[in-house]
């Protein structure tokens, strides 16, 4: 390809954009292949250049010297050597007009739709869709462009633009109707919408509608169609067509640890247990297999109810039973409870419930301790990261507080816990990645040694300092350790992206307990740093495997290794 006068990165788009260029790469092998490829490069040419603000190039397409738009197709040559594509793309016009009109209140047109600025022609696209965008913004759903009115003149290289816009009547929601469901009934897919009928349109809200559905997980495909014509009372129709999600799903999990040894965790999930898009969820979990403690173990049950309390509010049930045998404690706890889940936006959900659970622990202040519980957690999640798998921009936020009652022996108090992390991408494609992590706990207004010891707080293992055993800073007391009533966790993670799949990640871990409200100087702590590989594997995530050694403290038993999956936090 010859084009002299282009600019570098124009020639990277021309070369990018014909398919005659790149035949042979592409595979076209037969001359009508060829031919056919070199015909359809005028048109994409042509696009390109004016996509650039090029109105008046010179295009030439030779195959063996002869022009390509001047061959027949039905007369195409039994062999084909040479294309030559000699590309002259002209002076780069600017605009003298450009206007569109009418503007509704508030519109913001590209900053370089404006006379005397270059004149792409995606720039006109552009101010087309921005101003149209802002129509519908304000209830005029059906607005589209009218008249256009665009002149270049050649022997000034301006480019002059006029687009009308023509908004349309000011429309609110009608009727929606639901296509496409099987299993899930109709009435249940209109609740859990929550559709506007009669408010002024919105595309926010009709957004909105199709975001409420896609969370429930029982769909795979949610679209929301308006009708072609509005209504003769001002009003417009939507069709919500929906794909059903297979209900049934399985979830396998595993960690080990050199400490904690392997864990393994199954999850069943039914997405529309009764016809109304509930979700039921079991999960069970085996713990410290070949680790330093007991095997222990989880069994749970969820069940939610989406739109009970209105479309973003569902309700929920769950069961647990769970025997922990930890380094300090062990315990057996069972609870059950009811709660409302808020959805206040995508990235932002809160939950409370009402809850009771019963516990008996063998720890450092005696066997066959028995606790009795009333509590009500109350929880609140905000999520900016741009993947919660592997985030590389954004951050996320986890507060629990759950006042609980405690009755017999076991005190009244209060737990809560916060949990900060952000994350900050370096480079064009953030192939390096500054992680950080924040945890902060205490319990207010229980002694230490009448609260449960699942509500007190330890140091050490892969959720808080890598580096020293599991569980490995507490509170000495004596005959042994306890949980502290107070804790603080630092991590901070360097990730860099070697190559496609494999990463490499160096970290650092802080972690602080004391018996006391608040974490203060003359608190215990410890520390760990090391060393961490990621390898991510499709469908599944990337595998991690970490190797941390400690840095201070009195835990320390040598080289702590972590495998899993996804990263750390």
């Amino acid at each position: 390809m010859v084009a002299p006068d282009a600019s570098e990165d124009l020639v990277e788009r021309l070369q990018g954009g014909s398919l005659s260029y790149s035949a042979v790469a592409r595979g076209f092998d037969t001359p009508q292949e060829i031919l056919s490829a070199a015909r359809s490069d005028y048109r994409t040419l042509i696009a390109i250049l004016y996509d650039s603000g090029h109105y008046s190039p010179v295009i030439n397409i030779r195959v063996d010297g002869r022009e390509a738009a001047d061959i027949p197709l039905l007369d195409t040559p039994p062999r084909i050597n040479r294309i030559d594509i000699s590309v002259k793309p002209g002076p780069a016009f600017r605009f003298g007009k450009a206007v569109v009109a009418p503007l509704a209140e508030g519109t913001e047109l590209p900053s370089g739709f404006a006379t005397g600025q270059p004149a792409p022609s995606g720039l006109l696209q552009a101010a087309a869709a921005a101003s149209i965008s802002r129509w519908r913004d304000v209830g005029h759903a059906k607005a589209d462009v009218g008249e256009q009115k665009i002149v270049a003149r050649h022997s000034e290289a301006v480019l002059d633009a006029e687009i009308r816009i023509l908004p349309g009547p000011k429309l609110n929601f009608g009727r929606a109707t639901v296509d496409g469901n099987k299993n899930v009934r109709t009435d249940a897919i209109t609740r859990i919408a929550g559709f506007p009928t009669g408010e002024v349109f919105d595309p926010e809200d009709a957004k909105l509608v199709a975001r409420r559905l896609r969370r429930t997980g029982s769909f795979s495909s949610v679209s929301l169609r308006e009708a072609a014509e509005p209504n003769p009372d001002g009003t417009l129709d939507f069709e919500i067509g929906i794909v059903e999600a297979v209900p049934r799903r399985i979830e396998l999990g595993a960690e080990i640890s050199s400490e904690q040894g392997l864990e393994l965790s199954f999850k069943w999930t039914h997405r529309n247990m009764f016809g109304g898009a509930e979700r039921l969820q079991f999960e069970s979990r085996i713990r410290n297999i070949g680790g330093s403690e007991d095997i222990d173990g989880l069994l749970s049950v969820r069940l939610d109810r989406p739109a009970f309390f209105g479309p973003d509010n569902d309700l929920f049930y769950i069961a647990e039973l769970e025997q922990l045998s930890e380094t300090h404690y062990d315990l057996f706890r069972s609870n059950i409870g009811v709660g409302v889940r808020r959805v206040f936006s995508e990235d932002l959900f809160g939950e409370i419930s009402i809850a009771a659970g019963y516990n008996i622990s063998d720890d450092v202040y005696g066997n066959d301790r028995e606790f009795y519980f009333l509590y009500l957690p109350l929880r609140l999640q905000w999520d900016k990261r741009d993947d919660p798998v592997s985030a590389t921009e954004g951050f996320y936020l986890n507060v629990d507080a759950v006042p609980f009652a405690g009755f017999k022996n076991t005190e009244s108090g209060l737990y809560g816990l916060l949990d900060g992390r952000g994350y900050l991408g370096l480079g064009a494609d953030n192939k390096v990645v500054l992680a950080g992590r924040f945890q902060l706990g205490t319990v207010l207004g229980a002694s230490v040694q009448n609260i449960s010891p699942d509500l007190l707080f330890y140091s050490g293992g892969a959720g808080s300092v890598r580096g020293q055993p599991y569980q490995s800073l507490g509170i000495p007391v004596a005959g042994g350790v306890s949980g502290g009533r107070s804790f603080l966790g630092l991590s901070a993670e360097i990730r860099t992206q070697v190559t496609e799949k494999l990463g490499l990640v160096g970290f650092f871990d802080y972690g602080a307990l004391d018996s006391g409200r608040v974490i203060d100087a003359n608190s215990p702590s410890h520390s760990g740093a090391g060393l961490g590989v990621r390898y991510s594997i499709s469908g599944i995530g990337a595998l991690r495997l970490d190797l941390a050694y400690p840095v201070d403290g009195t835990t320390s038993d040598g080289l702590q290794f972590y495998f899993g999956i996804g990263q750390a936090f």
